[in-house]
């Protein structure tokens, strides 16, 4: 699971910070999280093939969050597109997003698709047979969702010397990663365990920007492997959180520890600060495990 930040700061564009976007690879698929001004030219610089990109999502539909997306649109049609992209984002979304292209005259000559979200309720929008993304309800100013990837089990490994000490032919290979016990010709069965190594634990990753804190997300996100969370203010502005529901890098730091979550990466700094590290200070004064989101900046997993 390999995590690229294309940008993490909250609000307006600098020349030296981008608003959020992210791209997430998970079992050889890469999903664009969020599509912030820049995004494409930040894709361009961390060299990220924009043909790879099928799925995007959408939290919601402040600008720091989704103004880069109508022209990353526009680039795939520049581009010669000719494959399907799904769009999944707040109701609302195709309007935007159509109506800038009937502006400008310029249809793309792909299909675009969008799954448009209203449900204050976690649902699974996304699923193929690798992957699974379901929604986070959050509380922000306006309808917002975050995002939880999830890997499906994988088939069980062979255990190349095992199966061939038992002389089993090739064409019982998939049945057994598909976890079969095997009969020989001499009516003996080997149990399924005795060929075969278990799979990997399936990796999680959970997006949750922007929102106040709300610890009732936490049986959403309980377990899993990264959790990035928005630390908009320090505990010096703490009182502005509530006000434009946002959260704290302490307040972060909670829902993880509440989650017992395997990594916590900060994010969506305001700009007002004058150092990131500052956020982590804090973090670290309630969970252990915390890193620091920066544009550019590539999370191995």
């Amino acid at each position: 699971m390999k995590l690229t930040i294309l940008g993490c700061y909250a609000a307006t564009p600098r020349t030296m910070t981008n608003p959020t976007s992210q791209v997430l690879e998970i079992k050889n698929q890469m999903f664009l999280i969020d599509c912030g001004e820049g995004t494409q030219v930040q894709l361009r610089k961390h060299k990220i093939r924009f043909s790879k990109i099928n799925h995007i999502f959408i939290s919601h539909l402040h600008g720091d969050h989704f103004f880069g997306l109508p022209g990353l649109v526009s680039t795939f049609r520049l581009l010669g597109r000719d494959t399907e992209m799904h769009i999944y984002g707040p109701k609302g979304i195709e309007e935007a997003i159509n109506l800038l292209l009937k502006l400008g005259n310029s249809w793309t000559n792909y299909k675009l698709i969008f799954h448009e979200l209203t449900s204050k309720e976690s649902e699974l929008i996304y699923e193929d047979d690798k992957v699974t993304v379901k929604t986070i309800p959050l509380n922000h100013r306006v309808y917002t969702n975050g995002f939880l990837f999830q890997e499906k089990l994988s088939s069980r490994t062979l255990d190349i010397e095992a199966v061939e000490s038992y002389g089993i032919e090739v064409c019982y290979y998939q049945n057994i990663k598909n976890g079969r016990d095997i009969t020989l010709d001499d009516g003996r069965v080997i149990p399924n365990d005795e060929l075969t190594f278990d799979p990997p634990k399936p990796k999680s990753y959970a997006f949750c920007s922007d929102t106040a804190y709300k610890p009732d997300i936490v049986p959403l996100i309980k377990g899993v492997d990264v959790l990035y969370h928005e630390s908009t203010f320090l505990e010096t502005q703490a009182e502005l959180a509530p006000k434009t529901k946002h959260s704290t890098a302490k307040e972060a730091a909670a829902i993880a520890k509440q989650a017992n979550v395997g990594q916590l990466i900060l994010g969506h700094y305001s700009t007002r600060y004058k150092s990131i590290d500052l956020f982590k200070e804090e973090a670290l004064e309630v969970f252990d495990k915390v890193l620091l989101a920066d544009d550019g900046k590539v999370f191995n997993f």
